[in-house]
């Protein structure tokens, strides 16, 4: 499992070093070199100055910025690969434009030997491969960052798909995040424009994240789960998992042959239904979202596939994302305002879904209004979903709104599912295909049932806390008469404050210090305290060229902080 350790130095050992110097020397290569001055990495620049003078490349420097964003990011790697792609989920901290960007993030990662594979499975399952399997595929079906897919046959006849992870991969993204944090904390801690942004409390999000996706476990918790929501559907085939040849690193599970959606002349040459296809995947999408609260987060054509009698079966559970009730019944106020064309509604859910600590609600009114006229007078099939997605996130980033990861994710699978429904469909319309799910979740969350649980539940939290109430008083009060009451205070914002003044009272101390040495080294060669070289006394001649080394030090330091 990956563990995030504070790094103190980057160059503590030769691994973390070289890596340090691959990374610096592909900012570089993109353009990104005035970053490095801004977080005054000079030392790490100018060892390894050699290795920076790369002559920028016209071709590169004349793309678009972030363009070269996410080609630096894929030559970084996969660790970097995947931030890409978390930040691909977060409009509300890059701009939509470079989210886009982002979007197109591609694993270029060639597939690890068989021989390693096949060490991982029996490292992992105890076994070897020939007790567990009749037959194994040497050549991966698929590889990707983390890992790599073979199809195999078990001893039983069964034909599975053995999702396998590279080799020491938790190892190498361990390096790569401690390199992250450090970069993350000089980027906070120089560069004024971050602010804003909490680059380390980005890193430490994305830790989480990808320590989830190296845990095969829990991708086979959600394939349970999934399989359990549809375990009356008919139109859905969800595979099965085989936990008794799963782990952490491998993961078994029954092997897919089907069409992928985006295959369309392929369905309809083997006389499926294509329109029966895009309703009935639509429907099951919705349900995920409005009805279970849990969905596949990344239904894109190439993770659907269609099996015979028009069958819909979705693959790569991974990725998943989760609502609770509170956030359905805010999203269906949302979309039914806006269908209706109701400004100060739709304004007043919008705030509520998508949350800023600072808003001019006026202003907000009026952008809102002004996207809602776009659409007057149109009806729900001349809607497009992906059209409006985008205006939210203009939204978003203008008046500074916060995007719950979940919530993003559920955008894009909607905008997904419009694209998916519309290649199969022409006809095809997201917004009319939602719009039963809205009325039953309005009508549910005013039905007499769900009123009198609400009440229910109030009364009871109401007499709980009556009930603890006197108990809770005669606490406090006896937490005074002991003295034992404490008020704690938080200050915020003071941290770069405190930086500077560490920094000044480490230099007022370091030229003490300097100062300290000659003049004792003064009084040493005074008294011509033995031994003596020359006739100068070798005590005193050493504190003069230590205190020489410091002063010059201190001065470098004053001078590349640029503040004399």
């Amino acid at each position: 499992m990956v563990s995030l350790r504070r790094l103190h130095t980057v160059t503590r050992t030769y691994r973390h070093f070289h890596r340090f110097q691959q990374i610096l020397r592909v900012l570089v290569r993109y353009g990104f070199g005035d970053i490095l001055t801004r977080l005054h990495l000079y030392q790490v620049v100018e060892r390894g100055f050699r290795f920076f003078r790369i002559k920028k490349e016209t071709e590169i420097m004349r793309l678009p910025l972030y363009e070269r964003i996410r080609l630096a990011l894929e030559e970084l790697g996969p660790t970097f690969v995947k931030l890409g792609q978390l930040l691909s989920t977060r409009p509300d901290l890059v701009p939509p434009t470079l989210v886009e960007e982002l979007e197109n993030l591609q694993d270029k990662v060639p597939s690890f030997p068989i021989v390693e594979a096949k060490e991982v499975i029996r490292t992992e399952l105890g076994q070897p491969l020939e007790k567990i399997f009749s037959k194994f595929e040497e050549i991966p079906i698929a590889a990707a960052s983390l890992g790599q897919v073979h199809c195999a046959w078990l001893r039983n006849g069964d034909m599975v798909a053995v999702k396998v992870q590279r080799p020491n991969i938790c190892r190498i993204i361990e390096v790569d995040l401690e390199i992250m944090l450090y970069l993350a904390n000089l980027i906070q801690k120089h560069i004024v424009e971050a602010e804003g942004y909490d680059p380390v409390g980005i890193v430490k999000e994305f830790t989480k994240n990808i320590a989830k996706e190296l845990d095969y476990t829990l991708e086979a918790s959600n394939i349970e789960r999934f399989a359990k929501n549809f375990k009356d559907e008919s139109t859905i085939h969800v595979p099965r998992v085989y936990h008794d040849y799963s782990t952490e690193k491998v993961l078994t599970m029954e092997y897919i042959d089907g069409t992928k959606t985006s295959e369309i002349k392929k369905l309809e040459a083997a006389g499926y239904d294509c329109k029966l296809i895009a309703t009935r995947g639509a429907n099951l999408i919705l349900k995920q979202i409005f009805e279970h609260g849990f969905f596949h987060a990344d239904p894109h054509p190439g993770n659907i596939f269609i099996l015979p009698d028009n069958i819909v079966c979705f693959l790569d559970y991974g990725m998943m994302g989760r609502i609770d009730e509170e956030v359905k019944n805010d999203l269906a106020s949302l979309i039914k305002a806006f269908i209706d064309k109701d400004v100060s509604e739709t304004a007043h859910w919008f705030l509520k879904s998508y949350p800023s600590e600072k808003v001019d609600l006026r202003e907000l009114k009026l952008d809102v209004g002004e996207i809602l006229d776009q659409y007057h007078g149109l009806t729900l099939k001349q809607i497009e979903l992906k059209r409006v997605f985008r205006q939210v996130l203009y939204l978003v980033e203008k008046h500074h709104l916060k995007i719950p990861p979940d919530l993003f994710l559920l955008n894009k699978a909607l905008v997904y599912l419009e694209g998916i429904g519309s290649s199969l469909d022409p006809d095809f319309n997201v917004v009319e295909q939602i719009q039963p799910f809205i009325k039953e979740i309005i009508l549910k969350k005013f039905s007499p049932r769900t009123i009198a649980h609400k009440w229910q539940k109030s009364l009871f939290e109401f007499f709980t806390l009556f009930h603890e109430f006197p108990e809770e008083i005669r606490n406090m009060f006896s937490l005074l008469k002991t003295g034992k009451m404490k008020v704690k205070f938080e200050h915020r914002g003071l941290e770069p404050f405190i930086a500077k003044q560490d920094q000044v009272s480490n230099r007022l101390a370091f030229a003490i210090i300097a100062a300290a040495l000659i003049i004792g080294s003064a009084l040493i060669v005074l008294s011509q305290t033995p031994p003596l070289v020359f006739g100068i006394p070798v005590i005193g001649l050493v504190g003069f060229l230590v205190a020489a080394f410091m002063g010059l030090w201190l001065l470098i330091a004053i001078f590349r902080s640029g503040k004399l």
